[in-house]
């Protein structure tokens, strides 16, 4: 058998093995829910359930996950307590945090992600919701599948590359890389060809008047790293963010970001204008678009259908801002699921604007800035260490 041959063969081999899933929760309901899509995705196979972290722990090695599915509250050990002691048996190991939309957990769900989990997964207010809601499911599994691909060295769609990593402290929230224990050492290389570098275009002579964000998986890590590297730059323009996340969770961000960037940031209001050096995110459940008021820029909120099954979404942020701002616009395409901000990337770049989108690399999912880089309309393709001192020097004028 050649080297080829014996290469196809163990790529067929490992795409035909099911992601193996633990789900831990204090419900037997939502455990036995949970189970069943699991079990009923042929892509899945549910190998644990818990009703504790403590269980679930003591199970790590035999049952050996791809993905858990780890809720917040439950009795003798949280999925807070467990989380790092999980990655620490299996470096490995993807988890997700589950949790309802109050404060308390969306704090918890950020601070789960700067200890290493890889993303959040809000629940339905009460059961019967959990049980009838078509999003949450697919949520659901959309999230195991993309995110299960780290652990089968990305031969899946939504394919995963290992992230940055640092020294061996507990590093805080407002921090991108994961602690030591949560490093993804163990990922294995793609055995899919390098995929040529996409084109890219020389940046617009126009100095940027406002700056807008787009990001989803791995987004609140890596929005916290660019607002602290760009500094004190952002006092220039202000800074528009739509990052896919529900209620609760985009007013926690937002002040985050802002002491991120040592800057105010809040939720954005209907009809706020837009002044320099401020931060405004889009709130949970509603779309943030920009418009001209008697020659103000201003946020508008609107209640429209989900756009690329996102709400807020990417894309009428970008359109917009190229409305309104035409070739004074930058925009950046952070790690992400999906193609949301790709149509708006070639809004932008129509207009005259400047686009910057994530590296493969240093992207939790090179979802949306893999979508934006394709479009060929980008005018840098960086690592997320890059973005923001990239940013800086832009609107310095160092960019021509």
């Amino acid at each position: 058998m050649t080297v080829a041959n014996e290469a196809r063969d163990r790529a067929a081999g490992s795409a035909a093995d099911p992601i193996r899933v633990m789900v831990v929760d204090d419900s037997v309901v939502i455990r036995g829910l949970l189970g069943r899509w699991v079990d009923g995705d042929p892509d899945l196979s549910l190998v644990a359930s818990h009703r504790n972290g403590k269980v679930a722990l003591d199970d790590i090695e035999r049952s050996n996950p791809d993905v858990v599915i780890l809720d917040i509250e439950m009795p003798e050990m949280d999925g807070l307590t467990a989380l790092p002691l999980m990655l620490r048996k299996k470096r490995d190991l993807v988890v997700l945090m589950a949790s309802t939309l109050t404060r308390r957990n969306a704090e918890i769900s950020l601070r789960a992600l700067s200890l290493g989990a890889q993303d959040y997964i809000p629940k339905p207010e009460s059961k019967s919701e959990v049980t009838t809601s078509v999003d949450f499911r697919r949520e659901i599994i959309e999230k195991v599948k993309t995110l299960g691909a780290r652990a089968r060295g990305g031969q899946r769609p939504g394919r995963q590359i290992r992230a940055q990593a640092v020294g061996e402290r507990v590093v805080p929230l407002h921090s991108v890389t994961p602690p030591a224990h949560a490093r993804p050492t163990g990922f294995r290389a793609s055995v899919k060809p390098a995929m040529p570098r996409p084109a890219v275009r020389p940046y617009p002579s126009v100095r940027p008047r406002v700056v807008v964000i787009g990001s989803s998986t791995g987004g609140p890590q890596a929005l916290q790293q660019v607002m602290r590297d760009i500094g004190t730059a952002i006092r220039q323009v202000p800074v528009v963010v739509t990052q896919h996340m529900p209620p609760t969770f985009t007013a926690i961000l937002a002040e985050h970001l802002g002491k991120a960037a040592m800057r105010p940031a809040k939720e954005a209001g209907d009809g706020d204008v837009l002044q320099p050096g401020h931060i405004y995110v889009a709130p949970g459940g509603r779309h943030l678009v920009l418009e001209k008021n008697h020659g103000q820029a201003v946020a508008r909120l609107t209640d429209d259908a989900p756009v690329n099954f996102c709400k807020p979404a990417v894309d009428p942020l970008f359109d917009s801002a190229a409305k309104v701002f035409g070739s004074s616009v930058l925009a950046v395409v952070l790690t992400g699921m999906g193609h949301d901000g790709a149509d708006g990337v070639k809004t932008i770049a129509a207009g005259g604007g400047a686009v910057i989108a994530q590296d493969e690399a240093s992207s939790v999912v090179w979802g949306m800035p893999g979508a934006a880089a394709q479009t060929g309309q980008c005018n840098d393709i960086l690592p997320l260490q890059e973005i923001g001192p990239k940013i800086a020097k832009i609107l310095g004028g160092g960019v021509r």
